[in-house]
């Protein structure tokens, strides 16, 4: 039996979006859905009975991150990611590729793996398939992910060519070296940037190896949204239809439900946590900047239709002074609303797709937000 396993219960006859579960070694959970981000095995202010508190079923972590410090060594003595922070649901963590790309000036890429400069030391560091599967492995993640290389947007058509081909090779090694199958779950990365044939040629030589899930990488790293979503819809049909689908790095709300239309399961994103820490919120109305002068003696809630604990409890008024002082349980409201705002959103999406109604929730949703404004912001 693979660690990890898909059960899908319905599509959405209204817009073709699936409603599923994941089911992995630390339990299950309904899809689509949005998983925090927890770089350093800490989602940044949040306690783990928070998250639960809010309804988040699975997290995410960063190997590259981790490898550095406290490194994985010392995690796997600890028993493992789920042991050293007090997480018992599932966890996912990325293969630290995407950091050894976007952090390092000073990077080399081989056939063997990438030579990069570790960002908080300057020190020589060389990551390969095989040392991100052994970190992984010691992380004890229930999701590990395939070590890729994620090129810029845009690349050049030779360039993205022969890194998907590497990216290819080095899934390969990835399996080879996955040395704990039957306890987690690895999926392989679909790469090819805004290329339909690289992305075609992907996804065959990536569902040949039979992963147990599979990711879509390089959306969401600046190209505009109709280049993302058009490419979800040549790629997500390639995908094997009994196993989740992760589309990496997209949070934006009106992403989310988009991805969810066309087949996506999995998504996650710092987004939500980053803005938090901006005084910068979504709510049911769009984007409210609670830095801002006019919420000084405005005593409503962040949002007067969510029912989340801070939107119960604390004033617009209040949070702009704790945020205006850099005080720190300032950024723990902003960050709780605005997680529970993405995760309550994802309920929605399911509900939807049960009622076969997703369209019309996109449209209500997006007149409600602001999205189909002229000038609409991102999220």
């Amino acid at each position: 039996m693979p660690a990890i396993t898909y059960e899908h219960i319905k599509t959405c006859k209204q817009s073709g979006a699936r409603l599923g579960i994941v089911h992995t070694p630390h339990g299950s959970f309904e899809t689509p859905m949005f998983m925090p981000v927890g770089t350093l095995a800490t989602v940044k202010t949040m306690s783990p009975e928070d998250l639960k508190d809010m309804g988040a079923k699975i997290i995410l972590s960063n190997t590259y991150h981790l490898w550095l410090r406290p490194g994985s060594d010392i995690i796997k003595e600890a028993g493992g990611l789920h042991k050293f922070m007090n997480w018992d649901r599932p966890i996912l963590t990325d293969s630290g590729g995407f950091q050894v790309f976007s952090l390092s000036d000073l990077r080399k890429i081989s056939e063997e793996g990438v030579e990069f400069r570790n960002h908080l030391s300057g020190e020589k560091l060389f990551l390969t398939p095989e040392k991100s599967m052994q970190v992984q492995n010691d992380l004890g993640p229930d999701i590990m992910m395939a070590f890729d290389e994620c090129p810029p947007y845009p690349a050049e058509y030779e360039y993205m060519k022969a890194s998907v081909e590497r990216t290819s090779r080095w899934a390969e090694r990835c399996l080879k070296a996955h040395a704990r199958p039957d306890e987690q779950g690895l999926f392989g990365i679909v790469q090819g940037g805004e290329y339909e044939d690289l992305r075609k040629q992907s996804a065959e030589d990536l569902v040949s190896l039979d992963f147990p899930g599979y990711a879509i990488g390089g959306l969401s790293v600046g190209e505009p949204k109709d280049v993302m979503n058009r490419a979800l819809e040549y790629t997500t049909p390639l995908l094997p239809a009994d196993k989740p689908r992760y589309l990496m790095g997209v949070g934006s709300p009106d992403s989310l439900i988009d991805g969810s239309i066309r087949g996506i399961d999995m998504f996650d994103c710092v987004l939500p946590t980053r803005i938090a820490r901006n005084g910068t919120l979504m709510t049911s109305s769009g984007r409210l900047v609670v830095r801002n002068a006019k919420y000084a003696r405005d005593f409503r809630p962040l949002d007067e239709n969510c029912n989340c604990h801070v939107c119960q409890n604390y004033s617009r008024a209040y949070i702009r002074h704790l945020v205006k002082c850099d005080e720190t349980f300032g950024f723990r409201l902003t960050t709780y609303h605005n997680l529970h705002f993405l995760l309550k959103l994802m309920e929605n999406v399911r509900q939807a797709i049960r009622e076969d109604r997703l369209l019309d929730y996109r449209e209500e949703f997006f007149e409600a937000y602001g999205f189909n404004k002229p000038d609409a912001k991102n999220f």
